[in-house]
């Protein structure tokens, strides 16, 4: 038998993580901490090697050994922080020790040379070295008592310092387990390990209080999965179907912030932020259960804060956290909940299978994070579940690689994403998020890439597609109700579709957004502001729904509220351009052409769109600066040669220098290109000089906006 226990034996187990590595890749770079993390390996190899160690597995900066005695276990762990001392540049590590029987069984195929050591010592072991701080070395009584007897201090430097913490009470374990210190003077930090639950006895004298803060990825996801070929799994809490300490029946919420990528090749992030969004997707077709949209969970990528502070900010319960490592056909997805309120795990589990069994890993974790949140499936909620978008994983990961291109933002992202639908449409022509991704493309590149006669009809037929496919899918609805808007002009057919994306999903951000948009737009200036900021309060911490308030707010003429918050939407994210636009024609309009002039010459300089470029030669013109806006409109009409050039941008120009008979003449071409910007003319305030125009009651009226 393949999966026979070879021995059972007493062993010393170490597991050690890296501090802080997800931090240093926003300051210092992927590049820069890939290298920090190979020197980090190749000490922990040699100093494993010395002191007789065996590496029984890697998890990107995590790692997982055993040792025949604790003084070598100690010996190693007060070597490497010795080592990350010298080198101040190396992150500190955090170690935890403990000693005790476990089972040594052979790897995949009864490999016998890459052995899976499984047992209770290991999960205790994982759970110490989540309790320490960076650069500590934490073990239990046993292994701290039999190591300072036989340790040879003479291989240090440093004097050894020994201390006691006292007892915590951890999960798996009925009596209460004595952790104890051993550090290097003037090196260990000698503080109190941080607490994952109350102590069941009182800390040591020493010890200070602290709050659980909740092991992040980078302790406890990267550990979860250190079992050679096989799957090592534990709860860390309270068991599936318990209840949600400070939760209410009715209202259970949940942020599944990014999966981390723990894959060797960094091109696979598109893959890991596809299973987040994926299981962002399944957990909100559940009725009972709110879940933050996924802009305002995927604000906190990479970042390293606190559970608490997150949970406050995107106002939910609990948070699902996590890390994906694909290699070849395999993969393993690591997932643990905890409750927001006091830090607590609700549960956690590492899954090893192939790459085709991922979407029953979606379904698995998707079932179990509602049983432990006590939430009631509603009828044919289990079977939507278990629905496979595709059987094609090649077009399933074609899918994933254009969702992460249009999440980018840039240019070449948005360009390489039609190509991958298209091809994951070619694999499975009934893939219908693959259509409905179609349909959000071709919509966001409407008068920027593309003129909208043509962009927005394919986006109207893949989002027709994607509901014969799956009628189940809202924003298709969406999609459909702002081409009906746009392109067909059919007021009557966009509301219809923008209600029916809303009773289907009320909690959608994106069709929350648009209906403002619409709303505003038609008329209805109250009604729109306040559909914009029921999108906020879905989408918190979400680029677009800010940016949209702030639109929203410019085009009600409350240029003041318009720039707070489109000035706030870009201090939280510097990098997303269309705020920096709107905010450049806020401060226009309300008159301040210093600070408009600065924001959009200085977005141009990040990258030469024609929009940006319309709207500076705009505000040169009202500022009085005629011969820049000469220059601008100009130069729109050299580019007309090489790249489409909506005639609305160019029409926007004339206004401002006066021309108004050339205006009307674009405006007019704009029509007949069916521009998204017709649909704000009735109240667009760069429009006003032709107001009093006979011909623009005419322009208004052939856009169905008489």
């Amino acid at each position: 038998m393949t999966d026979a226990v070879l021995h059972s034996r007493i062993l010393t187990l170490v597991f050690t993580d890296l501090a802080d590595s997800t931090a240093l890749k926003t300051q210092q770079g992927d590049q820069r901490v890939g290298e920090l993390i190979a020197r980090h390996r190749a000490h922990v190899s040699e100093l494993a090697s010395a002191a007789a160690g065996r590496v029984i597995d890697w998890a990107g900066d995590g790692c997982f050994l055993t040792f025949e005695t604790p003084s070598a276990a100690v010996s190693f762990a007060l070597r490497l922080q010795q080592t990350h001392g010298e080198e101040p540049d190396l992150p500190g590590v955090r170690t935890g020790i403990h000693m005790g029987e476990v089972s040594e069984r052979p790897g995949p195929g009864g490999d016998a040379a890459h052995l899976r050591i499984e047992g209770l010592a290991v999960d205790l072991a994982a759970r110490i070295c989540g309790l320490a701080r960076p650069a500590q070395v934490l073990m239990s009584s046993a292994v701290a008592d039999s190591a300072r007897q036989r340790l040879d201090v003479r291989l240090f430097s440093r004097p050894i310092v020994w201390r006691s913490y006292g007892g915590y009470s951890l999960k798996g374990i009925d009596k209460v387990l004595e952790i104890a210190e051993a550090g290097l003077e003037g090196v260990a930090p000698f503080a109190a390990p941080l607490a994952s639950e109350k102590a069941a006895v009182a800390r040591a004298a020493e010890s200070t209080a602290t709050e659980w803060r909740g092991l992040r990825v980078g302790v406890i996801a990267a550990l979860l999965a250190l079992a050679s070929g096989g799957v090592l799994w534990w709860t860390l809490a309270r068991q599936p179907g318990s209840p949600l300490p400070g939760s209410s029946p009715e209202r259970k919420s949940i942020a599944v912030l990014p999966f981390v990528n723990m894959s060797s090749d960094k091109e696979n992030e598109y893959f890991s932020d596809g299973i987040t969004e994926d299981l962002i997707t399944a957990l909100s077709k559940l009725s009972g259960l709110h879940v933050a949209a996924r802009t305002s969970s995927f604000a906190f990528k990479g970042k390293n804060e606190d559970i608490k502070e997150i949970g406050e900010q995107l106002q939910v319960g609990a948070v699902l956290e996590g890390s994906v490592a694909k290699a070849g056909n395999q993969v393993r997805i690591s997932a643990q909940l905890i409750n927001v309120a006091d830090g607590y795990h609700l549960w956690s589990e590492s899954y090893d299978r192939e790459l085709k069994d991922v979407f029953a890993i979606r379904s698995e974790v998707a079932r179990t994070v509602a049983e432990a949140l006590q939430v009631t499936l509603g009828a044919g909620e289990r079977e939507v579940l278990e629905q496979k978008p595709t059987e094609d994983l090649e077009a399933y990961q074609l899918y994933l690689k254009a969702r992460y291109g249009i999440a980018s933002l840039t240019t070449e992202g948005v360009n390489d994403a039609i190509g991958y639908l298209q091809e994951a449409v070619a694999r499975d022509p009934n893939y219908a998020l693959a259509h409905l991704g179609m349909a959000y493309y071709y919509m966001n590149i409407t008068d920027g890439f593309m003129p909208a006669n043509e962009s927005l009809p394919r986006s109207r037929d893949a989002a027709e597609a994607a509901l014969r496919l799956d009628p189940s899918l809202a924003e298709a609805h969406t999609w459909l109700g702002v081409v009906h808007w746009w392109y067909d002009r059919d007021y009557e057919a966009a509301r219809r579709e923008f209600q029916t994306a809303l009773a289907m999903q009320p909690d959608l951000p994106s069709a929350r957004e648009f209906h403002g948009l619409f709303l505003l737009a038609t008329g209805h200036s109250e009604e729109g502001l306040a559909e914009s900021r029921r999108a906020v309060a879905l989408d918190p911490l979400s680029s677009e729904a800010n940016t949209w308030l702030g639109v929203n707010l410019y085009l009600a003429r409350r240029y003041e509220e318009a720039i707070e918050v489109l000035r706030t939407t870009i201090v939280r994210n510097p990098d997303r351009p269309y705020a920096r636009l709107w905010l450049g024609r806020a401060y226009a309009r309300a008159g301040r052409f210093p600070e408009a002039i600065a924001e959009l010459s200085d977005l141009l300089k990040t990258e030469d769109l024609v929009e940006y470029e319309s709207a500076l030669g705009r505000v040169h013109a009202d500022a009085g600066n005629t011969a820049e806006a000469t220059e601008v409109l100009k130069h729109l009409r050299e580019r007309t040669r090489d790249e489409f050039v909506s005639a609305a941008l160019v029409a926007t120009v004339q206004v401002g220098l006066g021309d108004m008979d050339e205006a009307f003449a674009s405006l007019a071409q704009a029509a007949t290109e069916h521009s998204y910007l017709a649909g704000w003319w009735k109240l667009d305030p760069e429009l006003d000089p032709l107001r009093s125009d006979p011909r623009f009651s005419a322009l208004l009226k052939s856009v169905g906006l008489d």
